[in-house]
């Protein structure tokens, strides 16, 4: 079907090894799409929803023991040890294709095997890179249809190259003895086997875009980084774009389609990714911005028209849901949707559920898989193959006292400085154990596919290479008053946070010097509307010396984790900080 040799000759290997009784080569054209959705819905793996109400859409149930990501069996596998660091599980790549290849040996027996061509960045863009994804699971077929640009336009970009990124997919057994997701950043291949789970087996998402990416982008001077983009248009009709990183449950989504409050007339935001950024240094010296993504990938509880109503608009139709409640009716309910839950209903593990059985009914993990385009607020500009141009860099933690609503740093080596000790802290929800500190450096723990001592010297090393490089930024909605309530009150109305942002980036926005970087003066932001007495408002831009003494001594700790590695600057912003802190 594709003329690619390299392509050709790989899939006869790893057919060799897997021994599908079949191999299908896809186009990703809407006829295809068509037959595999009706037979996923012939064997079971996925379910047609209520047509009048929820076109084109599809539920689909894990197993109970597969739902979420599982970084305790992701690995990088690096020769030498020290360049997979200690932020990431190691195996060396020897021991991982023998160990995987025995799980995979004869895994396809019965299956068909799917071969994905994919391009991860939009077609024709400098940006744009292909992988392959080898799978026995029709599930992540038509998620991969959604999420990447499927089939084709990848194996035409690609032409008679070899470069592309081999991914081979088994579900196995499904069992978590036997359950790995190995990345081989030298080899350009990732290995994914007992697993049906989305951020396990969408090898185009976490495994290339960050982890694989991040490799490529610090051999190749680019990035790859774990942010949404968004354009902010004024009432004047100039669109001034953000990218931005937040660890989880810091309202990142919610973010990347904010809806502009009422107070705020004239202004739109544009969505161009909720969760992945590859960016490079265009010719005119600005950082440019890519979203490599065709889809959204979204927490599903919570989502609601409150907290995101162009994420609740984009999954009405040609959306595939997973682990959520299944209605009587055929269409789908979820904890925090603003809706009446079913009297009845199937809930994720597909036993009967209502209201009443005292446990949720979707998994907190459930997921909605949408295509980007269907968003109301997705950007014109998010498909432009030269990207769209950064103006700021934002860095988000969760933290009840220490970092103010927003501030700026003095220059992009204390910006990296900022964005390496990121934090949230964990709430009762999460741990039982409250205002417990993790450390989630630019939100790239989990998914920084080599030393993150080295992917800090990246970042340093691009700030020198970058003429204008964005200004960069942390913001905080989270600060608790007293009675453990927060302040700021988030949603819609952190547009009048990014509004200073840009005023700064423009050379304007009141702004007062403190030790952690610039603060909003307390008239600076526009609080117009906003029921905030002046003492609410000195409190969210408050810096306490005592507190930042104490967060300092925190980031030490996390710091000597990576001994000799670490970059000189980095220690050099920390020893200035705690010097401002005592002046």
């Amino acid at each position: 079907m594709y003329n690619n040799k390299a392509v050709s000759r790989w899939v006869e290997e790893m057919a060799k090894l897997t021994k599908p009784d079949e191999i299908v080569w896809l186009d990703g054209s809407e006829e295809e799409r068509k037959r595999l959705e009706d037979e996923a819905c012939r064997t079971g793996e996925i379910k047609e929803l209520n047509g009048e109400e929820l076109p084109g859409c599809y539920l689909h149930r894990t197993a109970v023991n597969d739902v979420a990501r599982v970084e305790h069996l992701t690995f990088i596998c690096t020769s030498k040890k020290e360049d997979a660091g200690p932020n990431n599980n190691w195996m060396s790549p020897a021991e991982a294709y023998d160990k995987l290849g025995k799980i995979f040996d004869g895994s396809m027996r019965g299956r068909t095997m799917y071969v994905v061509p994919y391009l991860m960045g939009p077609e024709g863009s400098p940006f744009s890179r292909v992988g392959v994804e080898l799978t026995d699971s029709i599930y992540v077929v038509l998620n991969m249809r959604i999420m990447t640009r499927m089939g084709k336009v990848a194996m035409d970009q690609l032409g008679d190259s070899d470069d592309f990124v081999k991914g081979l997919h088994s579900k196995a057994d499904l069992n978590p003895e036997r359950r790995f997701i190995c990345h081989f950043p030298e080899d350009k291949t990732i290995w994914s086997v007992g697993s049906g789970y989305g951020g396990n087996v969408l090898l185009g998402k976490k495994c290339f875009a960050l982890r694989i990416a991040s490799h490529m982008g610090w051999k190749e001077g680019w990035m790859a980084e774990h942010m949404l983009i968004l354009g902010i248009e004024d009432p004047e009709g100039k669109t001034s774009y953000v990218a931005a990183a937040f660890p989880s449950a810091c309202g990142k989504t919610n973010l990347a389609m904010l809806v502009p409050p009422l107070s705020q007339k004239g202004y739109k935001v544009w969505t161009v990714g909720d969760d992945i950024a590859w960016m490079r240094i265009g010719k005119d010296g600005r950082l440019w911005a890519v979203n490599p993504e065709a889809g959204f990938f979204g927490v599903v509880p919570g989502t609601s028209s409150k907290t995101n109503p162009n994420a609740l608009a984009a999954i009405q139709k040609n959306t595939i849901y997973t682990n959520v409640v299944e209605t009587p009716n055929g269409t789908v309910w979820w904890e925090g949707l603003d809706q009446e839950p079913p009297e009845n209903g199937i809930d994720w593990k597909g036993e009967s559920w209502s209201p009443n059985s005292g446990q949720p009914g979707a998994h907190p993990n459930s997921r909605f898989t949408v295509p980007a385009r269907q968003c109301p607020s997705i950007s014109p500009e998010w498909e432009n193959p030269e990207g769209v141009p950064i103006s700021a860099m934002i860095f988000g933690g969760r933290r009840a006292k220490v970092a103010p609503l927003v501030y700026q740093s003095f220059n992009w080596q204390h910006g990296v400085f900022v964005g390496a000790t990121m934090a949230s802290e964990t709430t009762a929800a999460a741990t039982g154990a409250v205002g417990v500190v993790r450390r989630d450096p630019m939100a790239m723990l989990p998914f920084c596919g080599y030393n993150m001592a080295d992917y800090f010297r990246h970042w340093l090393e691009m700030g020198r290479k970058i003429p204008n490089p964005p200004k960069i930024f942390h913001v905080n909605w989270f600060r608790t008053n007293d009675n453990g309530k927060f302040i700021w009150p988030g949603f819609g109305e952190n547009l009048r946070v990014l509004k200073w942002i840009i005023s700064r980036c423009e050379g304007e926005g009141k702004a007062d010097v403190t030790p952690i970087g610039y603060v909003p003066a307390v008239d600076g932001l526009d609080l117009e509307g906003l029921d905030l007495s002046l003492e609410s408002v000195q409190s969210l831009l408050d810096v306490d010396t005592v507190v930042w003494k104490e967060e300092l001594k925190t980031q030490l700790t996390f710091f000597d984790e990576f001994g000799d590695r670490l970059p000189k600057e980095i220690m050099d912003e920390h020893s200035s900080l705690m010097q401002r802190l005592e002046e």
